[in-house]
């Protein structure tokens, strides 16, 4: 079991992400992002996989992607979820060792209590060489609905409760792949500004994606009427561009690793390097006195 604190309620998130992917709502505007994204990160890996996993991507985009190098694509999601393979949870992978070449997750893992538990166990399923591409939502995402929320409580209500999800930090993520076991990690950052007429096709667009307050720690009761309506008022204020229409910022968190393997590039020893950086430059090597050597 992990010793993660538990963040999210996911039994409300699979039941969201359910009914949205079921009632044929959902827009879908990140995942096609993310998917235009994943079809050229793997149009440069010039190979094919014997087997593919999609880690609960929303929706089918990311499997459909994998076939075209992947011999066979598993697709894992939630319980109730349309046209799934195997029904599992993204904390609890149900594959064994190095049973997968290609492992993608989008916009899934950002919703994990314990990302290092997950991360782990995807790097165990994979077989040396074998590669992680996930997407998830970190940073700055929904910062202006944040904001105004915040702002709006402690005015009319004289506290703040979490609204929005915590998102992880891109800088920490690279880390966290090594922790991981992961050979050449790379992280990267793709920031979507989305614009809205008003605050609230921003807030219905979440509702559809079943992206609304997840949280635990949520305030159970109903949002106060003059709460909403005085942080949409503190939002347009706030975010509002001169024609008026509102943005929500979105950071997409790019995450690759590799299943080490011995054909894999090292870095070299300390000490190992057969030129000096200073020939290589045309300048002077100096010591730590200053003297020139």
């Amino acid at each position: 079991m992990s010793d993660a604190p538990a963040l999210f309620d996911r039994p409300l998130m699979r039941r969201r992400l359910a009914r949205a992917l079921g009632g044929g709502a959902y827009p879908g505007f990140l995942v096609a992002r993310a998917a235009e994204d994943l079809a050229e990160r793997l149009d440069a890996v010039t190979r094919r996989f014997a087997r593919g996993i999609d880690v609960g991507t929303p929706g089918d985009v990311a499997a459909r992607l994998m076939r075209r190098s992947c011999e066979s694509v598993v697709r894992l999601g939630a319980p109730g979820v349309p046209g799934i393979d195997v029904a599992g949870d993204e904390e609890a992978l149900p594959f064994a060792a190095e049973s997968a070449g290609l492992v993608v997750s989008l916009l899934a893992l950002q919703g994990v209590d314990d990302l290092p538990g997950s991360l782990a166990q995807i790097r165990r399923i994979l077989v040396p060489d074998g590669l992680f591409l996930a997407c998830l939502l970190g940073g700055e995402t929904l910062g202006e609905l944040r904001q105004s929320f915040a702002a709006a409580e402690a005015e009319l209500e004289g506290g703040v409760s979490p609204r929005v999800a915590p998102f992880a930090d891109v800088r920490a993520m690279g880390g966290l792949l090594q922790r991981a076991g992961f050979a050449l990690p790379v992280t990267d950052l793709d920031r979507v500004v989305v614009r809205y007429a008003t605050p609230f096709g921003l807030m219905q667009d979440l509702r559809a994606m079943g992206l609304a307050n997840p949280l635990i720690e949520r305030r159970r009761v109903p949002l106060r009427r003059a709460t909403l309506l005085r942080a949409a008022a503190i939002y347009t204020e706030r975010f509002a561009d001169p024609d008026e229409r509102v943005r929500a910022t979105f950071d997409l968190v790019w995450l690759s690793g590799w299943a080490p393997h011995e054909s894999q590039q090292r870095p070299l020893k300390p000490g190992s390097a057969r030129a000096r950086l200073a020939d290589a430059l045309g300048v002077p090597e100096r010591g730590p006195t200053g003297e020139i050597r």
